[in-house]
């Protein structure tokens, strides 16, 4: 699909993530139950999850760019987690021991 299913990343990225937060317009106020007339927008979300990982691509490398589906286009914890863990090992820390006399 030539995308980036980490939101904010390169030039093709998820523009319809399932996260409120995201489809929702700043400076709005609204009840549990008005969230559906975002849910169900055309438009793109007004806010970007920036480093957001969404679930991806099924394994015929389709992905649905959909508020609706929530499967794919959710970001989620266990999604992050591995990129992070993979990340991490490129980092090298030094730690420095003070001593005091």
């Amino acid at each position: 699909m030539n995308m980036s299913y980490l939101v904010g990343y390169g030039d093709k990225y998820p523009q319809y993530v399932h996260h409120r937060g995201t489809s929702i317009p700043a400076n709005t106020t609204t009840g549990c139950k008005d969230g559906f007339k975002w849910l169900d927008s055309a438009e793109p979300n007004p806010n970007i999850a920036i480093g957001a990982l969404v679930g991806g691509p099924f394994l015929n490398d389709s992905y649905i760019d959909s508020r609706n589906n929530s499967k794919q286009g959710e970001p989620s914890t266990y999604n992050s987690a591995v990129i992070v863990g993979l990340l991490s090992g490129l980092v090298t820390t030094s730690f420095v021991v003070l001593s005091f006399t």
